[in-house]
């Protein structure tokens, strides 16, 4: 007892003692400490990822063959299984556990109007197709409207014997709705990138073989096409409401009548108030016709064209699709912005996935050569964005300017810790208040954008975005982005970072394409001084799968599998 007796005054003593030396400096003390306590229990949150589905993002075959690395695949398309064909299309009676076909473009716009039915999505859920004006001028299009332009310009076109449309618009609904109009009426879309020089269009309607152009006054030399390419047969001007009381259906002279001029305008209303409302019905419908699209060099220029069937598109607009985790898919909440040309595939398809999931569409014309995306976003609230590496390299430099008191500095700094630390995205809160002012102005509504996607061309020679201007970007728009490579024979890309990727690599070689899409697989050969060995692959990137042109394609340029397999530039 005597020895409990003795602990016990020992204790009264020390707690005596510790609370008769209290002051001012030991409160402050004992405060900091609680409250960081406090804040780390409060803010604590579990990583938006598990840390090991990073370390390893893609499944390597189980052998390899002499001069080449092991196929690497997506996790999510593991070897043995089939790649990802297409949307799994139901159509209506059918069963619930049958598996749907994998569809083709006619299939995205009747799920936009509602005629087909994707078990996945909400029934009678449909987004809004939207066109940006200015700052404030935004239109929206009823979708019985653009149906109906899709039939009546469809029908037209195919009256007057085209066959190979040739589509030389900037991002606007007439480009969509060609797309759609060729893929019903059973031709051949040929989409050209815009605002190019008079030999560059003529180049691309020779190579291409087009008999019929769809475009805007202005941007298309009619008078030197007609006499440099005579076997242009039909015209179609797409005019707007301030030029549409001049007479457009003019040819000029010497062309001797081949040409058949009209405008979209006229074709619409000059036809019965009931014609054109109902879609082909799905049983006359042929094979759809391929796609052609010009591939842009590092100058800018069209440099390769590429065919494209239905099944590769499809292949590539599901895979694309897919890569976003289900919690976060794209759906009809989302108001989806393509700021880069609708030419480019990648562009074109994550535009047409965002149509098959019933998503709200924006276009905006100025979007096709912004590098400024202030400009491409002003007037509307996107939540999806479509971004060039060109322009969020400029986003970057302008917002890091902007960060130059201490108190920003290490605002950005704590943002950036619960990224690359915590793998979490950043909540608001009371600080982040501050930083909301710095932030680029992305849209009407900041605040608004969650997910961002931007790709690499190959050859383009544009510099790369690190994982550190990733990671800033990231912090700075409080979205995520997803980071592509894309090739000329591959629709929609060849590889994309994870969706909850955050790491930041301080190294000169940090940056990174991510893991193959479910449409893909790669594989690297040895090329000049690139050799596979034991211990590391690299080589010349080559790629296989349903979305690929032909199967498979070798992109030109040399990359290595990182430790965490994932496709990297060496």
């Amino acid at each position: 007892m005597a020895f409990f007796d003795n602990l016990m005054l020992r204790m009264d003593e020390s707690v005596t003692g510790l609370f008769g030396q209290w002051n001012l400096y030991t409160s402050l003390i004992f405060t900091t400490f609680v409250g960081f306590l406090t804040y780390q229990v409060v803010t604590r949150r579990d990583p938006d990822t598990h840390p090991l589905l990073l370390a390893r993002q893609a499944q390597p075959s189980q052998v390899r063959h002499e001069g080449e690395s092991a196929v690497y695949r997506s996790q999510a398309a593991p070897h043995g299984m089939p790649l990802q064909t297409g949307l799994n299309v139901k159509d209506a009676g059918a069963s619930k556990w049958a598996r749907g076909r994998d569809g083709d473009l006619r299939d995205i716009w009747r799920q936009v109007v509602g005629s087909v039915q994707d078990d996945g999505l909400t029934k009678g859920a449909t987004g809004r197709i939207l066109t940006v004006m200015g700052t404030d001028h935004v239109t929206e299009h009823r979708l019985d409207d653009i149906t109906r332009q899709i039939n009546l310009i469809g029908q037209h076109i195919l009256d007057q014997g085209g066959n190979r449309v040739a589509i030389y618009l900037p991002n606007s609904v007439e480009l969509i709705a060609t797309l759609f109009a060729c893929a019903f009426y059973n031709m051949t879309a040929v989409i050209l990138p815009f605002d190019q020089s008079d030999e560059a269009v003529i180049s691309m309607l020779r190579r291409s073989a087009a008999d019929t152009v769809v475009t805007i006054p202005g941007s298309f030399p009619f008078d030197t096409v007609v006499k440099s390419y005579p076997s242009l047969r039909q015209l179609v001007w797409v005019v707007d409401e301030g030029s549409s009381h001049m007479d457009w259906n003019e040819v000029p002279q010497g062309t001797g009548g081949r040409v058949n001029v009209s405008t979209w305008q006229d074709i619409v209303s000059d036809s019965p108030v009931d014609a054109g409302k109902e879609l082909p019905a799905l049983k006359d419908q042929k094979d759809p016709r391929d796609v052609t699209v010009f591939w842009q060099s590092n100058n800018g220029l069209p440099e390769e064209m590429v065919r494209f069937t239905a099944a590769n598109f499809m292949s590539g607009i599901s895979a694309l699709l897919f890569s976003v985790p289900a919690s976060q898919r794209i759906g009809p909440s989302d108001l989806f912005l393509p700021a880069d040309s609708l030419a480019n595939t990648h562009t074109l398809l994550l535009t047409l996935g965002a149509l098959y999931s019933n998503s709200s569409v924006a276009f905006n014309s100025v979007a096709v050569q912004a590098d400024d995306l202030a400009v491409a976003t002003r007037g509307i609230a996107p939540t999806i964005l479509v971004a060039t590496p060109s322009a969020l390299l400029k986003t970057h430099q302008e917002t890091s300017n902007a960060f130059t008191s201490f108190f920003a500095q290490k605002l950005h700094w704590l943002q950036t810790r619960h990224l690359t630390q915590n793998g979490v995205m950043p909540v608001a809160g009371l600080l982040s208040s501050y930083y909301d002012r710095l932030r680029p102005a992305l849209g009407s509504k900041p605040g608004k954008l969650r997910l961002i996607f931007t790709a690499e061309r190959v050859g383009s020679g544009n510099p790369q975005l690190s994982s550190i201007v990733l990671s800033d970007l990231r912090a700075y728009t409080g979205a995520r982005i997803m980071y592509a490579l894309t090739a000329p024979k591959v629709a929609g890309a060849v590889t994309q970072t994870n969706f909850y990727d955050y790491r930041v690599f301080e190294d000169a070689s940090g940056s990174h394409f991510g893991p193959p899409l479910t449409s893909t697989e790669i594989i690297l050969k040895d090329w000049k001084n690139y050799k596979t060995t034991n211990e590391s692959s690299q080589g010349q990137i080559f790629v296989r799968g349903p979305s690929v042109a032909g199967g498979e394609a070798g992109l030109g340029v040399a990359g290595r599998i990182r430790d965490d397999n994932t496709l990297a530039y060496i």
